[in-house]
């Protein structure tokens, strides 16, 4: 398997995984900002497919933080209870280390690909799935404590990120 296939299994596994974990939850603010992260991995999947016919490619990036920001604010402002089962936050430490596989299988493709190309858009994908990273830590945070997370705002803003966005 070459590594275009690789990735878009990669890509297509994440995204899923994202679609299930949403299909489990009942607040409508994390359902949104999981099915964003799918959306997310499908312009990652076209991206790789692009680069694999040679039709070019350059990941497409909504400002999936500033988004995700914007649901907390909505979340913290409205009236839901949370109650999380204590299993949830291991399905979300695993979107965890899903994200860090790919962010670390693009940083190591890029050093290895000679298509300069190539190379930058791997790079590009190593720092979205970095910020998809921070993000599902921050999920993480919330499922295990949801009330203390929405209370201190700084637990989810992502002001160092935001900037960086492409």
């Amino acid at each position: 398997m070459d590594i275009f296939e690789f990735a878009m299994e990669k890509e297509t596994y994440a995204e899923q995984f994202y679609r299930e974990l949403a299909d489990r939850t009942d607040s409508t603010g994390l359902k949104n900002i999981l099915n964003m992260l799918a959306e997310e991995e499908v312009k990652h999947y076209r991206t790789v497919q692009a680069m694999q016919t040679q039709a070019g490619g350059k990941p497409t990036s909504t400002p999936v933080l500033k988004r995700a920001e914007e649901v907390f604010d909505r979340m913290r402002d409205g009236a839901e209870r949370f109650d999380f089962g204590g299993g949830e936050v291991n399905l979300y430490r695993k979107a965890c280390e899903i994200e860090k596989q790919s962010r670390d299988f693009y940083s190591q493709k890029a050093t290895e690909v000679r298509n300069d190309d190539h190379k930058a858009i791997f790079q590009q994908l190593a720092e979205e799935e970095n910020k998809h990273l921070t993000l599902v830590q921050r999920l993480c945070d919330f499922v295990a404590r949801p009330e203390t997370f929405l209370e201190d705002a700084e637990m989810y803003h992502f002001d160092d990120y935001v900037e960086g966005e492409f």
